[in-house]
């Protein structure tokens, strides 16, 4: 009878750091260009601390909702005096530039953004290179998951999914309030159109979310028994399967909805009106 040795158990031993012949790189360095250009320019915004309210159409930028600074209260833009701090104020006017007007939602937004498996996947490719992509050699010498600090605070997702909720619930008033016309009553302009827009675009990526589509249909034995949330449950899976598109599309829309508030703001722009 003849013996038969088993192989030896070994990794396949690879020079090259893949064997796949298409542009897997397009992927991580373009996300790492768009990623570091948002930063950067939400970053400034955040902290420039003016250019940020529109008190004749009551425009609010979200990167400053809620406003919480001192300076919130009677911004005058172009002979037009307006609150844009609509839940009270704790900041005092001397920590502009160096703390956040928005410094309770912003917090909460990052780390939501920050722990969402979209964006994982994302910074994961392209600042980590863990691994680059599918199929790739990664440079790293050993892997750990997220079962180590920090990065076992992702698993705190559902709770920043939570207070996204809440300021959602905040950036839908000031686009609600952004319907103000020049003698004080009804009105839309293009401010109107874009604030309106951005919080949509917020909304479908909030409630695409995993985790709340966890919340609407999850813990559950039988769903006949629960049919309101088994509707909702089926309504949250369809759109959560373009959760990772609309957290790329709203890291556009904040950027436009910002920035025409603060051209808006400073005098650069008028605002098209399209009612009153």
């Amino acid at each position: 009878m003849t013996t038969v040795e088993a192989p030896a158990k070994s990794r396949a031993q690879i020079k090259e750091r893949t064997l796949r012949k298409d542009n897997w790189r397009l992927y991580p360095v373009t996300t790492f260009v768009i990623f570091t250009a948002w930063v950067v320019y939400a970053t400034v915004r955040a902290f420039w601390g003016a250019a940020f309210y529109v008190p004749e159409f009551h425009y609010l930028t979200p990167f400053y909702s809620p406003c919480l600074n001192e300076i919130c209260n009677n911004v005058t833009v172009d002979g037009h005096t307006g609150d844009a701090a609509e839940f009270g104020t704790f900041l005092p006017a001397a920590t502009r530039g160096w703390i956040p007007f928005a410094a309770i939602s912003l917090p909460f937004l990052l780390l939501f953004r920050l722990t969402c498996y979209y964006y994982r996947k994302a910074y994961y490719r392209s600042f980590w290179a863990a691994p680059s992509a599918c199929a790739v050699r990664e440079p790293h010498g050993k892997y750990t998951g997220e079962r180590r600090f920090p990065l076992i605070g992702q698993n705190l997702h559902r709770y920043f999914w939570l207070a996204a909720f809440a300021i959602s619930l905040i950036n839908t008033w000031d686009a609600v309030r952004a319907f103000h016309g020049k003698d004080g009553g009804f009105g839309i302009g293009l401010g109107t159109v874009i604030l309106v827009a951005n919080v949509v675009l917020l909304w479908l990526y909030t409630l695409s979310c995993h985790s709340c589509r966890h919340i609407v249909g999850g813990r559950l034995k039988n769903f006949s028994k629960h049919p309101f949330r088994y509707r909702m449950w089926g309504w949250v899976s369809k759109i959560n399967q373009r959760h990772g598109m609309y957290a790329l599309i709203t890291l556009g829309s904040l950027v436009v909805a910002d920035l025409y508030v603060a051209l808006v703001a400073s005098g650069t722009i008028s605002d098209l009106r399209i009612f009153n």
